[in-house]
Formats: C-alpha cells, sequence, structure tokens
C-alpha cells in the first residue's frame, strides 16, 4: 500500500513536469500552477489527504480566474493538508519523547565535500541553553544523505559526544529513507541552473519536508536551522519573549536571521501544511523562496524579523560542491539577546503622522518605526499601560543608518501616574521628568529606583520645534 501511494505521488510530480509551458516567472503563473496541480491532487490522491469540502473547492477555484486574495482563500482553507506524509523513519539515535516540548529545533545535514560542522552546530544549541531552557528544547537531526556508511560515522560521532542529551531525550537523529524520495534526475532547469544545482535544492526541498513532517506533533513551535550555525546565549528565552509579545497578533513566520532558512519560526500546527507545500514544488525553486511564498499564501504579506539576530551562518564551505561561502548575518550577537518586554499599551501622538508609519510601530519588537513630519515645541509621544508597571530600564533609539538626521533634536522623556481621558485620547493628568534626549537617544536602567509609584503612562515630549522630519526607531521597556 505504501508503494502504490509512493507511485500515485510520483505520477503526479510527472504530470507537473509536462506543465512547464505554463510556467513563467510571474507569482501569478505560479501560483496558477499550484491550483492546477491541486486539482490534481483532488482527482489522484485517495481522501485522506483532501476532504471532500476542499474537493468542492478546488473545483469553484479552477473554473475562476485566479486571483491573489482568492488565491491565499483557497490555500488556507485546504487546511486539511494536514495529515502526515507517509514516510517511515529510521531512527538512528533517539530515546522515545517523554513529552511535546516547547521548541523543536530541526536540522537536516548531508555529506560535504569540504568541512563539516554539524556537530559544533549541535555542540552551540545546547551550550547556549540554560539547565533550565533545556527541558523545554528537542533537537531533531535529519542525516539526509544517502550514504550509509557517513550516516554511520555521524551516528558515532554524535553519540559519543550528545549520549546524555539522547538519554534525555532532548536528541533525536533519523533519517527518511531513499524508497521515499520522488524523482531527482532529469528535472526543469528553472532559472537555468545547471543540473546537479537542480537536483541538490530539489532533494534538499524534500529533506526538509520530510524533517518538518516528523517534528509535526513534538512541540508547539518548531524553528529552523542548516547544520553550521551558532547560535546566540539564551536563545530560547528570546525567542519566547518575542512570542508574548506578539500574543493575540496573526503571524506564520517570525525570522530571528536575515539568512536563508536560518531561524524560521513557525507553529508546530502549520509544518504539515509546510511539509507537503515543499513536496509540491520540491524542483521549482529553492527552499527559501518556497518559504517566502508559503508565508505569503497564509496571508502574511510582511516579513517579521527581529534584531539582533539569534542564529549565525558559520560554515566556511556550502554543502553544495564544497564551494566558498562566506555569508555572515551583521546583525547577529553572541551575548545574551535582551529583549525588553514591553507590556501591552495603548499608544497617541499629536504629530503628523507620515502614510502608515504610526505611533504603534516604535513600540513593536519587529524592524519598523514611527515617522512623523517635523514635530513642534510642546508636541508628544504617549505610552498608557493597560496596567500600571514597574519598570528597571527604558531606552529610546530615533533616526535611522539611512536618515541620521531624522533624530529628536531636543526632546525629554517623562513618567505619570494617574490616567485620564484627554481630547479623545488617554494620558497621565502629571508627569515627573526622567532625563533629557542626547543625540537622538536616551537611556536609564534603575528606574525603579529612582520613581516612588508604579508607571502608568510614559511620554516623549519635544522641547524645540525642529525642521529635520522625526523617526522614533524603537521605544524598548524592561519590566523588574
Amino acid at each position: 500500500e505504501r508503494m502504490f501511494k509512493f507511485h500515485q505521488v510520483k505520477h503526479i510530480f510527472e504530470i507537473l513536469d509536462k506543465m512547464r509551458c505554463l510556467r513563467k516567472r510571474s507569482t501569478v503563473s505560479f501560483l496558477g500552477v499550484l491550483v492546477i496541480f491541486l486539482l490534481f491532487m483532488n482527482l489522484y490522491i485517495e481522501d485522506s489527504y483532501v476532504l471532500e469540502g476542499d474537493k468542492q473547492l478546488i473545483r469553484e477555484t479552477s473554473t475562476h480566474q485566479l486571483n491573489s486574495e482568492r488565491y491565499v482563500h483557497t490555500f488556507k482553507d485546504l487546511s486539511n493538508f494536514s495529515g502526515a506524509i507517509n514516510v517511515t523513519y529510521r531512527y538512528l539515535a533517539s530515546t522515545p519523547l517523554q513529552r511535546k516540548r516547547f521548541l523543536t529545533i530541526g536540522l537536516s545535514s548531508v555529506k560535504r565535500k569540504k568541512g563539516n560542522y554539524l556537530l559544533e552546530t549541535i555542540k552551540s544549541i545546547f551550550e547556549q541553553s540554560s539547565y533550565e531552557e533545556l527541558k523545554e528544547i528537542s533537537v531533531v537531526v535529519h542525516l539526509a544523505d544517502f550514504n550509509s556508511s557517513w550516516r554511520e560515522v555521524m551516528v558515532q560521532d554524535i553519540t559519543q559526544k550528545f549520549a546524555h542529551h539522547i538519554i534525555a531525550g532532548r536528541l533525536v537523529v533519523i533519517h527518511a529513507p531513499e524508497e521515499y524520495y520522488p524523482i531527482l534526475d532529469g528535472l526543469k532547469r528553472n532559472y537555468n541552473d545547471p543540473e546537479d544545482r537542480v537536483r541538490f535544492r530539489s532533494k534538499q526541498n524534500v529533506d526538509y519536508a520530510f524533517l518538518l513532517n516528523f517534528c509535526a506533533n513534538t512541540s508547539d513551535y518548531y524553528v529552523m536551522l542548516e547544520d553550521d550555525v551558532r547560535c546566540s546565549k539564551n536563545f530560547l528565552t528570546a525567542i519566547k519573549k518575542v512570542i508574548t509579545s506578539l500574543e493575540g497578533t496573526y503571524w506564520v513566520t517570525l525570522e530571528f536571521s536575515k539568512l536563508g532558512y536560518i531561524g524560521k519560526l513557525y507553529h508546530s500546527h502549520d509544518l504539515p501544511r509546510l511539509a507537503h507545500f515543499l513536496l509540491m514544488f520540491y524542483q521549482e525553486m529553492p527552499c527559501d523562496w518556497l518559504l517566502t511564498h508559503f508565508r505569503g499564501l497564509l496571508a502574511q504579506k510582511n516579513v517579521i524579523r527581529f534584531k539582533p539576530s539569534l542564529f549565525q551562518h558559520m560554515g566556511y564551505y556550502s554543502s553544495y560542491k564544497g564551494t566558498e561561502n562566506k555569508l555572515k548575518d551583521d546583525d547577529f550577537e553572541e551575548e545574551s539577546f535582551d529583549i525588553p518586554d514591553n507590556p501591552p499599551a495603548s499608544l497617541y501622538t499629536n504629530m503628523n503622522v507620515f502614510e502608515n508609519y504610526d505611533a504603534s510601530k516604535a513600540y513593536s519588537s519587529v524592524d519598523e518605526y514611527f515617522w512623523g513630519k517635523p514635530p513642534s515645541t510642546g508636541d508628544t509621544f504617549v505610552i498608557v499601560f493597560e496596567n500600571p508597571i514597574v519598570i528597571k530600564k527604558i531606552k529610546v533609539s530615533t533616526g535611522t543608518e539611512d536618515r541620521q538626521n531624522d533624530i529628536l533634536h531636543h526632546g525629554a522623556l517623562d513618567v505619570g501616574e494617574n490616567v485620564i481621558l484627554f481630547k479623545q485620547s488617554r494620558q497621565c493628568d502629571t508627569y515627573i521628568r526622567l532625563g533629557e534626549f542626547k543625540n537622538g537617544n536616551f537611556e536609564m536602567s534603575d528606574v525603579n529606583q529612582k520613581i516612588p509609584f508604579d508607571i502608568k503612562c510614559i511620554r516623549i515630549y519635544i522641547t524645540k520645534t525642529q525642521k529635520e522630519w522625526l523617526i522614533i526607531r524603537s521605544i524598548s521597556i524592561w519590566t523588574s
């Protein structure tokens, strides 16, 4: 039965290959290929993959002219692509997972012509995590190379160096057998890539699909890494802070590195769909491009990336042909990633806001900012917290590298205790001044030792009119 299913899927991929004339380098054509492919899935794959309601939805979609909004809706409704891909994994090193963890870290690795960084990557994951953090993570390594001799050597090295983590159920090493892979030779040469590169990146997509499929039920969240990565200290605590700060916000992918598919965080409930998606389009384009399409199809329009980065590429030689790969993330910081707490709050300003650079963007952990037209004396930017808080540290940064003059040239920062309604906005009735901005920035520690009350409001006050526009890049609050 397993082989019958496999040949069904192989037949689907062969049909898709014959549709190359439909493909053009445009988003709409790409989406069209997906919809037609899903229609073929409906005709050829048994009901366990696509439920009856989804079949009707695909038929309806195929009769309408494609547009991106309808397509996103269609793909989101295909949430029943949540069944596991039928793969029997080989457990190369593991003990039974005792319980579901908070975060699974997934790595896929193949034999390299030059260099081997997998052991260093695993070591970094564990060494940069505290004892309490180790209780909440699991690491799954997919040794995806078809060379059994290499796998045996790697398993021996991993078990010798990380035996206690394997025994504790924190480290699992698996392999998906070659028999489950689709066709890897004679594929389309999209972007005029040479045949060996097309094979390499197509297999890599399947490697990751099988890894995601395995990890779907091991934790609440999943982060994708490469096998040549160094981690920031206490990266799990940083990730948990970010997730908490985004509670109630819709997101598909959070990015903790700007390189490739390093540091991409997902809800585990999205992993089955992502695994199916990578399998559908395994030969179309590189994995990081497919991840971008997946995010957009699930209606997250913008990249949500955090700085500094939590993960750094450390390999010197690529896993493809051993070519040099010196890419580095210049936003990476190895020491503790001290993400602010930024408690829930409402933000108000009487400054003239430019386009959609509204006040809330200065308070977000995401790489975005508030941008206003030149402020005048007496203008304010106010943060009103949902609940009174004890503040340990405040940091406000203005301007950007590109617009270094759009800083707050003359301003002060105040805090208040009692909230009132004032001109259709909320703010405090009286304030105590903490200090002045210097070179566009304000930073103060031990605020709780200087202020005798729990703080309900923070106010940025313009003390002198300026002719330059104002960018408030970030407002960071650490609570005690």
